[in-house]
């Protein structure tokens, strides 16, 4: 009965389980984030391997539309080191994200208000699944900046006072 047990415990911790490869810090300072979505990547074998090593670059990264899909631009994925040129990718490429229909119809009328746009947020695994964490968002202003950081330091302030 314990060997039992055990096992389901086992399955339980693994469909929990997350670890996060990379995070777009900079995309939350640059916009105003209103909703997050999960996807899937579609992804080439050396490409896994190097998001596994942590080798991604989220940054620049963007989401458009295209014959009804959707296509992550402008993220970087450096070549694994240990496989040859000619059966590495190229870092650059153009990915597919995997979504439902209903969803990437959401997503566009989302993104047709003025200023919206999609950003990566953050890849992470989630068993043994690559998924991408993108958010809709409209880009902040320089005094929404100010006003943000004013906030944060004001909350930072208030914490140490508190623990004292």
């Amino acid at each position: 009965m314990s060997k039992n047990s055990s096992k389901i415990n086992k399955k339980k911790k693994k469909e929990t389980d997350f670890k996060r490869l990379a995070d777009n810090r900079y995309a939350k300072f640059q916009y105003e984030i209103y909703e997050t979505i999960e996807a899937g990547i579609e992804l080439l074998g050396t490409e896994v391997k190097s998001i596994r090593n942590g080798k991604v670059n989220l940054r620049d990264g963007y989401c458009s539309f295209r014959n009804e899909e959707i296509l992550l631009l402008n993220v970087h994925i450096s070549p694994h080191t240990n496989v040859g040129s000619f059966f590495n990718h190229d870092p650059l490429r153009n990915r597919k994200l995997l979504l439902h229909k209903k969803e990437i119809l959401k997503l566009k009328s989302n993104t047709e208000k003025k200023g919206m746009t999609i950003i990566p947020l953050s890849i992470y695994l989630k068993g043994s699944w690559i998924k991408l964490n993108i958010g809709i968002g409209k880009g902040k202003k320089l005094h929404d900046k100010r006003q943000a950081d004013k906030n944060k330091s004001i909350n930072k302030e208030i914490n140490s006072a508190l623990k004292r």
